[in-house]
């Protein structure tokens, strides 16, 4: 901490700790044990987003630090408070989302007699956050908050629990001293040894079919530009993954597309023949290799870097291991081309435009579609908008066809694939982001696990544009069971759903019914000009798949409906 305190509450210690770690804004609901921290908060300058459900505060914490590349901040009681929070938690820590996490407790006397709403949640959150604290002395909340905040966002990031019981919060006259963190053991990678540097740049001259597999880690890395750089300067070919997009602009020659079960034909046959795969910030996930890291990229030597050595040949065999932060092993690849001799690679990029050409993403156009929606809100909306998705087929499509030119325009759950993060999520992206245009894709039963933060988008009087795709099921369920299952429909159709328009309106928010595809490009232009929250209802068949798709347990090849 950079100053002393004295004479201050735990609880005027703890937001003053906050606060000199930059945090101005907290995504909380209020509880008994907090009600010295919920006094100290009124004369405080953090702001405090009132939130209609522990869910739904982790969730805009998420969505505020995927977009700003903060920490996100969020608080919630003892007990059931806590325990709501954990899927949020998982979330951000499965796709390495830095976030403090702060929750009530007990009394310090009370803890392990199973007292009113008590939960052992440092216990519980111990597998996914990065390290969870029970604060047992006032005067070292300084140094556990700075710590806190160091491990959320350096190395791989990920949330950091504070768990703060009810007398620490509410202790008088904490005496506190600047103090250095205690993180013993604890290093984040850097830069690569030139050694294997050059093992890169040798694969490099040797190779013929090479390609450039990036993923998240290049956005946390802020990694993007340096990835441009390096593949046009190389020439390579770049795929992502669904937590990657954005790092290569869509529109870029060089991009395949999204690799996986429901990525690009180009993508994944590329992935199949290639002789060299760069891999950068990636978990080799599952939804890529099928789950079968034997059969993936048998023809390439692989190179993989990333920041977490854990991840590295955990599920496929990797021939260069780097561990190292991804923007300065790339910068020095970059460097390291201008010593190197580097084929052009003609013959394997006439194949890839081959594919490009033969296999490219379709949709029927004479009829309103999920996929003509969301290209229409592509066409309609400037590159800094910002885009937030549920989880679900709309989630696939967006992936497919909105048209991503930077990093950090894109909110979505990737690795735990969370229904209803989007709502809260697009809300905490708004807050991060006011001055942008947030875009919102959801669909009608991810909708309805969060729906109560419409409350907090209205009180806050936040522009969300909800794009709704409402086709009354749960639809990529439907779409497994259709393909997989003979078609033998069970618990999918969501009977009974509200009228949307009348819910938006009744937490006064504006709604606009869209049934027709004429009507699709004047309702979003109509929704981006309104200056508050609106809800676009479109309607769309519970018919409409999400194509490619590889079949599970099948190898990255063998797609229906190429």
């Amino acid at each position: 901490m950079s100053e002393e305190i004295t004479g201050a509450t735990g609880a005027t210690v703890l937001l003053k700790a906050l606060e000199q770690e930059g945090v101005d804004v907290i995504f909380g609901y209020p509880g008994g044990v907090l009600l010295s921290l919920y006094d100290a908060l009124l004369d405080s300058p953090i702001r405090h987003i009132l939130g209609r459900h522990e869910q739904g505060v982790v969730h805009a914490a998420d969505g505020y630090a995927r977009v700003s590349g903060k920490v996100g901040v969020c608080l919630a009681t003892s007990g059931p408070g806590a325990t709501n929070l954990v899927t949020g938690i998982a979330n951000a820590y499965l796709d390495s989302i830095p976030m403090v996490v702060l929750t009530g407790q007990v009394p310090t006397s009370l803890l392990g007699t199973d007292a009113f709403q008590e939960a052992d949640i440092t216990g519980i959150t111990m597998p996914i956050t990065k390290h969870a604290y029970l604060v047992k002395d006032a005067s070292e909340i300084p140094r556990i908050v700075k710590e806190a905040f160091y491990l959320a966002r350096t190395g791989r990031p990920g949330p950091v629990l504070i768990d703060l019981p009810k007398d620490i919060l509410a202790a008088e006259d904490v005496e506190t001293t600047s103090s250095g963190m205690k993180l013993s053991g604890y290093q984040v990678p850097g830069r690569a040894d030139d050694e294997k540097i050059n093992e890169i740049l040798k694969a490099l001259s040797d190779s013929q079919k090479p390609v450039i597999y990036a993923g998240g880690g290049v956005i946390t890395a802020e990694a993007g530009e340096v990835l441009k750089q390096l593949s046009e300067k190389a020439g390579l070919p770049v795929l992502t993954t669904l937590m990657g997009i954005g790092c290569l602009p869509s529109d870029h020659p060089n991009l395949l597309g999204m690799v996986g079960m429901h990525g690009s034909v180009t993508a994944n046959y590329a992935v199949d023949e290639c002789d060299l795969l760069i891999a950068v910030g990636v978990r080799f996930d599952d939804r890529v290799t099928s789950g079968l890291g034997h059969t993936f990229a048998t023809n390439a030597k692989i190179v993989h870097i990333d920041i977490d050595p854990a991840e590295i040949g955990k599920a496929v065999k990797t021939h260069i291991p780097i561990n190292g932060d991804a923007r300065l092993v790339l910068e020095q690849i970059v460097d390291g081309l201008a010593g190197s001799s580097v084929p052009q690679f003609t013959d394997w990029w006439e194949r890839l435009n081959s594919w490009k050409a033969t296999y490219p993403l379709r949709f029927d156009r004479d009829r309103l579609t999920p996929q003509s929606v969301i290209e229409a809100v592509g066409e309609l909306t400037n590159e800094d908008t910002i885009v937030v998705t549920d989880v679900g087929q709309h989630q696939m499509w967006v992936a497919q066809f909105y048209p991503f030119m930077h990093t950090r325009k894109l909110a979505t759950s990737g690795g735990l694939g969370t229904m209803g993060f989007g709502l809260p999520a697009a809300m905490g992206a708004q807050i991060a982001c006011p001055d942008d245009l947030v875009i919102l894709f959801v669909g009608d039963g991810s909708l309805q696990m969060t729906i109560q933060e419409l409350a907090t988008i209205a009180h806050n009087n936040l522009p969300v544009k909800i794009v709704l795709l409402n086709n009354g099921v749960l639809g990529m369920v439907r779409q497994w069971q259709k393909m997989f299952f003979n078609k033998r429909y069970s618990s999918i159709d969501l009977e009974g759903n509200p009228d949307f328009i009348k819910l938006a309106e009744a937490y006064g928010i504006r709604g606009i019914q869209v049934d027709s595809n004429e009507q699709v490009k004047s309702s979003i232009a109509e929704a981006i000009k309104h200056p508050g929250p609106v809800l676009l209802n479109f309607v769309i068949s519970p018919e409409e798949d999400v194509l490619p798709m590889i079949p599970p347990g099948k190898a990255i090849t063998e797609m229906l409906g190429r």
